[in-house]
């Protein structure tokens, strides 16, 4: 596929139990033995990331093969350790007599719902601005649809209320500054730390938006629920200037299988591939077929990394 060879981030989506972590672990895979340092991250809280590779992953970046480490954000920890760092953040800024009243109301937010999320958006925000210089390609394993489209999109939607805040605080600084009468601007350390945050927004937004540093890949099996997601999601993404570039149609029956059920359950999947055709002209389209076996060792992996390799990754050997 046109540039996502050269793509150094990631992103794979799909409905759940299309085998969306299977097809990311193994394009990390087929990345690792070309030579390219590779980390592949999980961010769905349905890790399955160590039971592929049969090695127990965490927050940390555990080696998996040669050139390959993975991850796995654990949302809990996320959230503890961002809920510790806006605690950070506000040391100093308040008054020693109020600081147990404000731990004790952070910590009520963190139960608030969205907390768990903005906690995984913003370790996903270290690891692409962090990690890039350390890796050569970052392949993102997302949790279902829904919640794909949601982390994506954060970063127009964060940066926006970032501004509202901002907004807000130099209005305040700008009252206080007239109150005193001395023209000289108020020191705010929170407007600092608000302007830091919305500088690494429109950093990791400026890596997603670029075509030239991130690609997305979603994968589907020819049903009719997966291609009505797949759709839906992909006009989704659009709207935010996000474009789907690169299908994996997995689960494709083998022209080998043979059998009266099998039969018919071809004759009914040829309808939903050609339905994937017509839908999805504007994309790639890597038809990867039903294994005899689950995909539940390395060694199977490869295989199914060497149909990735061998349309995807096409362009991988001329580096």
């Amino acid at each position: 596929m046109e540039g996502l060879h050269k793509n150094k981030v990631i992103f794979v989506g799909g409905k759940g139990g299309v085998g969306k972590s299977t097809s990311s672990a193994a394009l990390a895979v087929a990345f690792a033995k070309e030579g390219y340092r590779t980390l592949v991250v999980s961010t769905d809280p349905a890790h399955n990331l160590g039971d592929i590779f049969h090695e127990k992953v965490n927050h940390e970046k555990t080696p998996l093969m040669e050139n390959l480490w993975g991850i796995e954000i654990d949302p809990l920890h996320e959230s503890k350790r961002y809920i510790a760092g806006v605690k950070d953040n506000l040391e100093g800024l308040v008054k020693s007599k109020m600081v147990e009243e404000v731990h004790r109301q952070i910590d009520m937010a963190s139960a608030s719902p969205g907390a768990d999320e903005a906690a995984l958006f913003d370790r996903l925000i270290s690891i692409i601005l962090e990690e890039s210089e350390h890796f050569d390609k970052i392949v993102f394993d997302t949790a279902p649809t829904g919640h794909t489209i949601r982390l994506l999109t954060l970063p127009e939607l964060m940066s926006v209320w970032i501004d509202g805040m901002l907004e807000r605080r130099k209005k305040i600084n700008d009252n206080y500054t007239q109150l005193l009468n001395d023209g000289d601007p108020v020191d705010d350390p929170i407007y600092d730390v608000l302007q830091r945050r919305k500088e690494k927004f429109a950093a990791v937004r400026r890596v997603i938006l670029d075509p030239a540093q991130t690609g997305f890949v979603f994968v589907l099996i020819p049903e009719r629920l997966p291609i009505l997601e797949t759709n839906q999601a992909i006009r989704k993404l659009q709207q935010h200037d996000l474009n789907v570039k690169t299908l994996i149609v997995n689960k494709v029956l083998p022209g080998h299988a043979d059998g009266t059920f099998l039969e018919k359950r071809r004759k009914q999947e040829k309808k939903y591939v050609k339905e994937i055709k017509q839908t999805f002209s504007s994309q790639q389209l890597v038809e990867v077929p039903l294994f005899e076996e689950d995909v539940s060792d390395l060694k199977k992996l490869e295989g199914f990394s060497r149909y990735l390799k061998s349309s995807i990754l096409e362009s991988l050997t001329e580096k």
